[in-house]
């Protein structure tokens, strides 16, 4: 395909561009910018991050699903969730999903990182990421062996507790499961309640943290609105500069220096693919000139799915009627209002329990956000009833699944198929876990309460009857990774430098170049790649000679 270069204003040179003001995007043009020399352009799609329910904890209600900060994708229709297909939020503002997600802070366990070491990627083990993860943090116990103190990534106790929630703590403790201290220590297996990504009961995203503070820099330039069309390249596979769209115009800017790719699991696939940079067959179909064949782009595409497990309960007080009664709204929105406590202060999941969904396991590999409300599905109405979910995940599936463009266009969304509970392994883990919740709930700290299983429901007991159930529970927790592996096997799509094999002067940095996924929720590694990718590129800027 030709494109038409006829109706492209030319808007100047930089030195690096940044694409997607997302949680990487927003360290990386901080980084990259700290050099007064060097022009950086950060290119975002959405807008700015001043709508007010993005800065109130509970918000994220009314930024997931609302084009003015998400992206608001649909998966393919899954087979394994029993013909259902998901909304499958991404956000499309400042601060990208670091300002519409749950805000829990969570590294993952020692042996992931280790794991990507171990697949010929050096410098990214646990004892390696550690000392990144400490540097940005401003924890709030302070600096510590574990913690750091001072850093832009702000990581605050939740300023709310409920008798639900403890309660289910210690039936998970008479069910063997102990309480934890910090679930930041490489090895989270256990139960407590979540820290968050929050100031004083605000949510902190990545652009309070990494943008705000250098507005005032000459040398950066912020576009909103900007959506990539495709990269451009020169004859070597140097990548030489960006088309995007901005108020109706299409606009090229030259790089001089390089590209880092932050658009996300789908959005940079999309780029990329667009681009040229994929497998010749997929683009064939679309006419579009293959710069470089990298099949691996797309593919690989790893999600936490979590099955919802929903308890009616008595005697007890849960959102469910707090939310009910005019009084109950009033008093949430007074304690917020005096004090940034309550309700409106709550990340959507507040205990958090990592386990064994068997004891042959060999580390935790499920995840519990357990929730003092319930409802039928996201987006709906919560229930009229006192109840509590306690959605489990599985942290490590083996259930592949891809993204793929069906238009070079990139304002058409991409086809999304995460191929949920598509291995036996998956499908047995979600089986176990559905027996280890009710385990969980059996226990006699939660007698007093009457607990009634209303999601599956308890007259299901067999094996087909619960990986069915598990299909019609189970959706989507928002962590696509996997997407731009990295590595050097024929599927990678980066080194361990976050370089795009077999092109020049690209970087993709951001959740997509995972080759597995982490065992928790996914925002804070993603800064930590993005830090990598900072790293790597301020090195090569001071080596002359180094090919980029």
């Amino acid at each position: 395909m030709k494109h038409d270069t006829t109706s492209i204003t030319k808007a100047g040179d930089f030195d690096d561009i940044v694409i997607g003001a997302g949680t990487a995007g927003c360290l990386l043009a901080n980084r990259l910018s700290a050099d007064p020399q060097r022009r950086v352009l950060l290119l975002e799609a959405g807008g700015p991050d001043n709508y007010h329910w993005i800065h109130i904890p509970v918000g994220y209600l009314y930024c997931i699903g609302n084009p003015r900060t998400d992206w608001c994708y649909t998966t393919q229709v899954q087979t394994g969730l029993n013909g259902r297909a998901l909304g499958y939020p991404r956000g499309r503002v400042l601060g990208g999903s670091s300002s519409i997600n749950g805000m829990i802070y969570m590294r993952g366990q020692r042996e992931d990182y280790d794991g990507w070491r171990d697949l010929g990627n050096p410098g990214w083990g646990w004892d390696d990421v550690l000392p990144i993860f400490k540097a940005m943090e401003d924890h709030h116990k302070g600096a510590s062996p574990w913690h750091g103190s001072g850093g832009p990534w702000r990581v605050d106790q939740q300023r709310l507790s409920w008798e639900i929630l403890d309660a289910v703590q210690e039936a998970a403790r008479q069910a063997g499961i102990e309480p934890i201290e910090d679930f930041n220590r490489g090895d989270n297996e256990g139960s407590g309640y979540f820290e968050v990504n929050q100031r004083r009961g605000w949510r902190w995203n990545t652009s309070k943290a990494f943008l705000r503070p250098v507005k005032d820099r000459t040398n950066l330039t912020v576009m909103t609105g900007a959506r990539v069309e495709r990269l451009l390249f020169d004859d070597q596979k140097r990548v030489t500069g960006v088309v995007f769209v901005r108020e109706g115009q299409r606009q090229q800017v030259g790089c001089r220096g390089e590209i880092a790719l932050s658009a996300g699991a789908i959005g940079s696939v999309q780029i990329l693919q667009a681009s040229g940079i994929a497998a010749g067959s997929l683009l064939q179909k679309f006419g579009i000139e293959q710069v470089h064949e990298l099949p691996g782009v797309g593919q690989n595409l790893q999600d936490h799915l979590q099955l919802r497990m929903v308890y009616r309960v008595r005697d007890v007080l849960t959102l469910n009627q707090q939310a009910a009664s005019l009084w109950g709204r009033f008093n949430m929105g007074l304690q917020y209002a005096l004090f940034r406590r309550g309700p409106l202060s709550m990340a959507p999941s507040q205990l958090g329990i990592f386990t064994r969904s068997d004891p042959n396991q060999n580390r935790a590999n499920v995840e519990y956000h357990v929730q003092p409300l319930s409802l039928e599905k996201f987006g709906e109405p919560l229930h009229q009833f006192p109840a509590f979910t306690a959605s489990v995940c599985n942290l490590r599936p083996t259930s592949r699944g891809t993204i793929q463009i069906v238009s070079p266009n990139t304002e058409v969304a991409p086809s999304i198929d995460c191929n949920y509970l598509a291995t036996e392994e998956d499908r047995q883990v979600a089986i176990d876990s559905i027996r280890l919740t009710r385990k969980i709930v059996s226990q006699s700290a939660l007698a007093r309460y009457h607990p009634e299983e209303v999601l599956p429901g308890a007259s299901l007991l067999k094996d087909d009857d619960l990986i069915k159930a598990a299909g019609d529970i189970g959706t989507t927790i928002f962590h696509p990774v996997g997407t731009c592996k990295m590595g050097h096997d024929p599927m990678a799509v980066v080194d361990s430098d976050l370089r795009v094999h077999g092109v020049q002067g690209l970087r993709v940095a951001d959740a997509s170049v995972m080759p597995t996924i982490t065992s928790g929720n996914t925002n804070s590694p993603t800064l930590v790649i993005a830090q990598k990718a900072a790293d790597a590129m301020l090195a090569a800027r001071n080596n002359e000679g180094v090919t980029v």
